[in-house]
């Protein structure tokens, strides 16, 4: 009498994969580890100094901004050492364009593996952010060591920033899926990512306090979403004088949540095309 082995039931249906979507990102969650400790490895590879870059490169930002904004033009603190504002602008700033130059290269870097095999493409550009989020992460030593060593002690506020980290992650991940599906399709968006990036540096409020804004020019101001997000990272890493521009913050968030959920309608529509365009 032969063995019988019972097989796993196929089911082939019409737009079976799209009723199922969301849950095959929890099914692939493997793929989404391996491919987020891959880019940390690969980023960091032949370095003599690995991860330390994590560290180095915002500090170093952080230094150039504190002697020609704090030093030589004498703008104002907000009562807190000028190294300390510009670093708790600089922790969002640096997580959310780390995210949108990983992402926006996430589909690109891995096209033999979009070709080949079906997954959930969402993966690909969350695990960017993710990695870029590790980045977050190890930066924040350096606003600690700052802490410490001006001996300064943030008030209540600081338990909300959890809050503000989660409205910096949308940021990111909604800019970076627009940008991840637009370079598959155009790929002169490997060119405009880094402009804007360098440009978004210089007209968010990092290496400044955007009180000194004018006031009629301050709602208008928070048409970048970032504004918000810095201000929000401030307000509850500086408390005392720093203040947070409630309608500002309401339409950076309204700003930042419109991009989030346009993003991934947009990946989502173009998804299916990526594997012959790319």
């Amino acid at each position: 009498m032969k063995d019988t082995i019972s097989q796993p039931e196929l089911i082939i249906e019409a737009g079976r994969t799209e009723g199922q979507y969301w849950k095959d990102l929890w099914h692939y969650r493997e793929l989404f580890y391996f491919l987020a400790w891959r880019d940390i490895l690969v980023r960091y590879k032949q370095t003599s100094i690995g991860i330390a870059w994590a560290l180095i490169r915002p500090f170093l930002t952080m230094l150039v901004f504190t002697v020609v904004f704090g030093r030589l033009a004498k703008l104002p603190s907000q009562g807190v050492p000028y190294p300390i504002l510009v670093f708790s602008a600089m922790l969002p700033w640096q997580f959310f364009s780390n995210s949108l130059s990983e992402c926006s290269t996430s589909l690109i870097t891995n096209s033999n593996l979009i070709s080949k095999v079906y997954f959930p493409r969402l993966v690909l550009p969350t695990s960017a952010v993710v990695v870029s989020f590790i980045d977050f992460m190890i930066s924040g030593i350096i606003l600690l060591a700052l802490m410490a060593w001006y001996n300064f002690v943030p008030s209540w506020r600081i338990l909300s920033l959890p809050l503000f980290i989660s409205i910096a992650f949308a940021a990111s991940m909604g800019a970076g899926l627009w940008f991840a599906s637009l370079n598959v399709q155009y790929r002169d968006f490997r060119y405009i990512v880094p402009f804007i990036v360098q440009f978004g540096l210089y007209i968010s409020p990092v290496g400044f306090s955007s009180s000194l804004v004018p006031e009629q020019w301050r709602f208008i101001y928070s048409l970048n979403p970032m504004v918000g997000v810095i201000d929000g990272f401030r307000w509850a890493i500086l408390g005392g004088d720093s203040n947070l521009n409630i309608p500002g913050f309401i339409l950076s968030l309204i700003l930042v949540f419109s991009l989030l959920l346009s993003g991934i309608w947009y990946f989502r529509k173009m998804e299916r095309k990526f594997a012959d365009v790319i």
